[in-house]
């Protein structure tokens, strides 16, 4: 995971699209961007651009049209932009953003319920695992 390259907030946008849409061309990518989200067609293709000296994407050509696609999983960059964040934040101890979190939001029964599972999940996992 420490070899995933950071991606910047705009690079997110245009990475949203092609993981849900590949593979994508640039024009198709500027359609499929949300309405808030004006960008001219340089900018859109300098992102892409970026993402491509990263490794994050790559593309084959077709004619004259360059189809984008994904190296990297969505999953893959959100638990590495996750790590990230905990690291930088709270100092690589996961359970002060879990404590601040739950401390600070509104959560449904549903919500809670969810969590209980997950928290019960990983325990069950940990009670499990071969002593050391």
């Amino acid at each position: 995971m420490d070899g995933i390259p950071k991606i910047s907030e705009s690079e997110w946008e245009i990475m949203k699209v092609i993981w849900k849409r590949n593979p994508v061309t640039a024009e198709q990518i500027m359609e499929q961007l949300p309405e808030e989200i004006q960008w001219s067609d340089q900018t859109i293709r300098t992102f892409i651009n970026r993402l491509l000296k990263k490794n994050v994407i790559a593309f084959t050509k077709t004619g004259r049209s360059y189809n984008y696609f994904p190296l990297l999983s969505e999953k893959e960059c959100v638990l590495a932009e996750s790590r990230s964040f905990i690291k930088r934040v709270f100092g690589g101890v996961s359970n002060l953003l879990v404590t601040n979190f739950l401390e600070e939001a509104e959560l449904s029964q549903k919500e809670i319920e969810q969590l209980q599972k997950i928290l019960e999940s990983k325990q069950k996992k940990n009670d499990d695992a071969p002593k050391a």
